[in-house]
């Protein structure tokens, strides 16, 4: 990155807030070191280590809030209560130009509502999703919405879609990423009529874009497509599933390996290839969850995350900065609402066959 940049951290979000957060800034610092940021939340809190630290003094500014989302809160009571707390105090920041983007590890629904009463969303996307970069046999692939939207149409998820098209090609690198819908099978009549009529819209498309079809759970792990969309209750379920999963199998290896002493032996013997495997799936690497849509930058750290995982998370932030990230959007739905991709008509001829 040739340019600075400045971003907004919610600093008192998170289950290791404040010191999670401002070790995370130097481990981003030593990545990015033109990036300054502006802390929101307790000041006396705040300040007394920024100032002990030469790093932090040079690149952080204090900003005093006195609230602190909890991570209980309901959304519609943070909106409500929560204008003086850090996490709106951030958000604002990018909205008045301050900053170019917010990462918070935070109440992931109070920030989400938060974001969307200030920020707005881009023109052409109804509502806003969470994105995350999941591991696959083949790399990464994003997928899209995990929890943002419960309930979606067949607008919503073409929306989804383009979005995940548009961060794949963005910040994955990829030239010409493949898309795919989540559904309980691969074949055309499978799945609800939500799911069908974005396959048609997707299929009918004038964009250049290419959609594979619908792809089942297991074609996560596999790497099937690059971008996987769905709404947001399904999605969410199979994120947590996979996390559980993950979690299940590291124990299984824990216990088999501690099952004898033969087993230990064995252990060091393949510890070289174990750290290998941890490396690639350990969840700090894939920290930073993505609110795409909304007309500025937002970053959703993991709650329990630590200093590793909020600097890949902050990095993350800067990546869709540096790359324009919503200016492509924006320009992609222009095309869409040229090409009248995503009008009534259209899906209304899908609905129909």
């Amino acid at each position: 990155m040739s340019e600075s940049l400045t971003l907004s951290l919610d600093a008192m979000g998170g289950d290791h807030a404040p010191d999670m957060v401002l070790k995370g800034i130097r481990i981003a610092h030593e990545r990015h070191p033109r990036v300054r940021f502006l802390l929101h939340g307790n000041e006396a809190s705040l300040a007394p280590v920024v100032n002990r630290h030469k790093t932090l003094k040079q690149v952080c500014e204090v900003r005093h809030a006195d609230g602190v989302v909890s991570g209980d809160e309901k959304p519609s009571q943070a909106v409500r209560r929560g204008r003086d707390s850090s996490l709106w105090r951030a958000i604002q920041a990018v909205k008045e130009g301050e900053a170019a983007g917010v990462v918070s590890a935070g109440n992931t629904g109070a920030f989400m509502a938060m974001a969307k009463l200030v920020l707005r969303t881009l023109p052409g996307i109804e509502r806003p999703a969470i994105a995350a970069l999941m591991p696959t046999q083949r790399g990464d692939c994003v997928m899209l919405d995990l929890g943002a939207n419960a309930e979606c149409d067949a607008d919503n998820l073409v929306q989804f879609a383009i979005m995940g098209e548009v961060f794949a090609r963005t910040v994955l690198g990829l030239d010409n990423p493949t898309i795919g819908l989540l559904n309980i099978g691969t074949e055309d009549q499978k799945g609800t009529d939500t799911l069908r009529q974005a396959s048609a819209v997707l299929r009918e498309s004038s964009l250049p874009i290419r959609f594979e079809g619908f792809v089942e759970g297991d074609d996560i792990g596999k790497g099937t497509v690059d971008v996987v969309a769905t709404d947001g209750f399904t999605g969410n379920v199979a994120l947590k599933a996979i996390e559980g999963t993950s979690k299940l199998y590291t124990s299984f290896l824990r216990q088999a390996f501690g099952s004898s002493v033969m087993s230990k032996v064995g252990y060091l013997l393949a510890r070289p290839a174990l750290n290998k495997v941890r490396m690639r799936a350990d969840p700090r690497r894939y920290n930073g969850a993505m609110f795409l849509g909304l007309n500025g930058i937002a970053v959703k750290s993991h709650g329990g995350t630590d200093a590793l995982g909020f600097a890949n998370a902050v990095c993350v932030a800067v990546d869709l900065i540096s790359n324009g990230f919503n200016d492509t959007i924006r320009g992609e739905f222009l095309k869409v609402q040229r090409a009248s991709g995503l009008d009534a008509a259209t899906l209304e001829r899908a609905a129909n066959g």
